[in-house]
This record gives structure tokens, sequence and C-alpha cells, in this order.
């Protein structure tokens, strides 16, 4: 069904993964993937250093953008399936150089994404216990860069996140679906809490930064967007993935999109953003408001909801990088799949000490940039792709097509570029030394080892 390189192995040579989840299952992976991070993490810190209250435009911007984006991932992954997301788009419209550059920069996007989700955890974690009296060591709760020891619950909950990925995707959907609901009940709360608190003074100054500051908000907000790309990851498990990939890509997306708006509305209306500039916003202006039992019950949710946007964001990570193990573009020892679990159990164990010690190490602004940046590379190589394999292979069968032709995935691209040159400099230039360090293990390792071959340019063809 779709599009599958010929020269590719045979997955079965290595394991192949269980296909088990339904409609239901991977709108709830977008889900519990999308809302967390933007809510719990980012939102006060956007609101308090770029945007101020005009955060809530800083999501309407990355919501339209995404919109447009999510419609593209949801044409190619109706119509080319496979685990690997974009990369494996990449690689049936523009070849395999192109392939490789974006999948190394999915791997950046979902590790760093881990472990910035987990630095916010942990912020959670210290809110929930300060609220009923328990005091954790400070240097086990912060990095060295900022006067720790190590972040030890952001390294834990990574460790947690592994083993309960390497069980099998089933039970990690469950889990999921069943975290999905605590965290959207918290979020019921906290609307709910907030709104008798409303104080439109707080809005007096509504802009204090500027376009310029909403965009570069916007262009920090998208972060909290990704999720939907990991639901693209999930096509080799999913059943009918024609059917219920787009489904579940598009209604996560819209839902969460509304939620956004209102929660960032909510937050900026109750106290001044200056003050919202901490690791866990939400049970903090809930302190601030003398509703400790509420703020306990919210940093529940926000734990919850934050394991959720791991779990998906691992899970995601672990099948691109098996999807280009499989073609031969990192070691093919990784396209093993586990003969009970069928997961990828040795992506998942070697990765997640790398995402650990980062977790433990780094503070979490300073991810969240380079996170963006990677995540809005990627979707317009997407959007992209569209455009190309509409004039490539005008005869493949897609089972979800975009709306306007070429509008919609031209919109996408132009967003995610406006949004791209929002971000510091600062940002660009940690960004090109990492796509240089991805080129230059590509033509020494990469190249020599594809299954594929780079040579034979755009291989695909309908299965």
């Amino acid at each position: 069904m779709g599009i599958f390189r010929t020269k590719s192995i045979n997955p079965g040579e290595y394991g192949t993964l269980r296909k088990c989840l339904n409609a239901f299952d991977v709108t709830f992976m977008g889900i519990g993937a999308i809302i967390g991070a933007g809510i719990f993490v980012l939102t006060g810190v956007v609101s308090a250093t770029h945007a101020g209250p005009a955060v809530l435009l800083s999501y309407v911007v990355s919501g339209l953008a995404c919109i447009f984006v999510a419609l593209s991932y949801a044409e190619l992954a109706a119509s080319i399936g496979g685990c690997g997301s974009a990369y494996s788009y990449a690689y049936a419209g523009l070849g395999e150089v192109i392939a490789w550059a974006i999948g190394w920069d999915l791997l950046l996007e979902y590790g760093l994404g881990i472990s910035t989700v987990a630095i916010g955890w942990s912020g959670y974690v210290q809110n929930a216990l300060t609220a009923v009296g328990i005091h954790l060591p400070a240097l086990f709760l912060k990095g060295p860069f900022e006067g720790g020891f190590v972040n030890l619950p952001a390294v834990l909950v990574i460790a947690l996140i592994t083993f309960l990925l390497c069980l099998g995707v089933r039970e990690s959907a469950r889990f999921n679906t069943a975290m999905v609901f605590v965290k959207l009940l918290a979020v019921a709360l906290f609307i709910v809490v907030a709104s008798f608190h409303v104080d439109t003074k707080n809005w007096a100054v509504f802009m204090p930064f500027g376009w310029t500051g909403i965009m570069h908000g916007a262009a920090l907000v998208f972060f909290a967007y990704i999720g939907f790309d990991a639901v693209s990851t999930a096509a080799e498990e999913t059943i009918n993935p024609q059917r219920n990939l787009p489904i579940g890509i598009i209604v996560s997306l819209i839902a969460c999109t509304i939620i956004y708006i209102v929660v960032s509305a909510l937050l900026t209306l109750v106290v001044p953003y200056q003050t919202l500039n901490v690791a866990s916003p939400v049970a903090s202006v809930l302190l601030q408001l003398h509703h400790p039992v509420v703020a306990a019950c919210i940093s529940v949710g926000a734990i919850a909801g934050l394991t959720t946007v791991m779990l998906v964001l691992y899970y995601g990570f672990s099948r691109i990088f098996l999807a280009m193990a499989r073609d031969g573009l990192l070691p093919q020892f990784f396209a093993k799949v586990h003969p009970r679990t069928q997961t990828p159990v040795s992506i998942l164990l070697g990765s997640g000490l790398v995402f650990a010690f980062i977790a433990g190490m780094t503070p979490i602004g300073d991810l969240a940039e380079l996170v963006n940046i990677g995540t809005l590379a990627a979707f317009s190589v997407v959007c992209g792709g569209v455009l190309v394999l509409r004039r490539t292979q005008p005869d493949l069968h897609r089972p979800f097509k975009l709306p306007f032709g070429s509008v919609i995935p031209v919109l996408g691209i132009t967003f995610c570029a406006y949004l791209m040159f929002s971000l510091p400099l600062i940002t660009w230039v940690r960004f090109i030394i990492w796509m240089a360090i991805g080129l230059l293990f590509y033509f020494n390792y990469g190249k020599k080892r594809s299954v594929i071959g780079s040579e034979s340019g755009p291989v695909a063809s309908k299965a």
C-alpha cells in the first residue's frame, strides 16, 4: 500500500513491528504529544520574555502554520506509509541526500524534544511535592549550568519511558490514552478555576514586545505542535493507515490548537505576564491565586501530560531511527526488532542513555529553540515533498488528497520559513553545525552503506 523503495531491506529480516493501532489510538497519540510542553512549560516562559499577553497570537500563528503542514503530512502519510515520517517522504520525492538531512534533523528534533519535556516534567514534580510539604535537595534538581549537580527527576522519568516503550506499542498506547484523560481533566480544572480570577488590567499592555516578539514567540511555541509529526511515524503499526492516520493528525491538531489559545489567554489574564518565567507556570499561577490543592491537582495532571509527550516523542524517534537503519544510513544493528515485544529495543536503550544525560545537564531554554528550527525545516520539506510528488508521480494513489491544489503546501512552506527566520542567530549557528556534522557522517558512512544507493535518486515504486 503506498510507495516503497524497491531496494530497501525487507523489514522481516530484522523483525516486524506490530500492526495494532486504530484511529482512536493515533488521535490520542497526537493529543498526548501536542498538549503538554506548550501549556505546561513554554507558555509562561514565552509570555514573560517574548510576547506578553499576545502569546495567544503566537499560538494562532503557529497553529495556522501547523494546519497547512498537517494537511500535507496527512496526504503523504496516507500515500507513502512506513515508520520514517518526513524522512520517508523526502526519500520518495527528493532522493537520499535530502532524506538523510531530514532524518538527521528529525533525530535532533525528537531527541532534544524529549529532553526538554523531561526538564519541564521535573519542574512540575518539584511543585507537586512542595505543595504537600516535601522539599528535594536543590543539588539534584538542576544541572551544573544552573548551579546544581544533576536534574535527577528528569533522568529518572526518561528511564521509566524507555522501559515502557520496550514493553510494546499496544501497552504504550493504552498507557498514553489513560494519561491523556488525566491531562485533559487537569486542563479543564485550570480553565474553570482561572475563569473566576480574570483581571483585564493584566492585558493593559497586550503587545509589550511588539509584532517581532509575537513572531519570535510563535517560533518558540511551535515546539508544542510537533506531536502530529509523531503520529505519522505510526503508519507501519496502524490498522488501515490510509484512513486512520489523516484522522489522527488533523483531529488532534485542531483540538489542541483551540485548547492552547484558551489556556494561554487565561494564564495572562489572571496574573501579570512578567511573573510567568518559571518551569511550571500553570501550577505556579494557581499557587499565586492561593489554590494550593488545585495547584497540586494541576501538577499531577501536568506530570501525566508531560509523560505522554515524552512517550510519543520517544516513540517517534525510535521509529525514524529504525527506518534509517533499515535503509543502511545508520548501523543496521539498530534495525533489529525484538521478537517478543516487537519493539526496537537496542535503539530505545542506547538513545535513552543519551537523552537522560542531556536532560540532567542542560537548561530548558537552549534546547527549545534548537528543537524548533529543526521541526520547521522538516515541516518545510514535507510540504515540498507534496509538490514534487504531485509532478513526478501524478498517478500515485492518494487516499487523502489536499484541496486547492498546491496552495496549502506553498502556504505551509511560507509560514515555516517565516518562523525560522524569526529565531535568533545563535539558533541558526547551532542548527548549521548539527547539519554539517550529519552530512560528514553521511558521506563517510551512510552513503557507502546505503541499501538503496544515493545515485538512484528518488527511488520509489507502488506496492
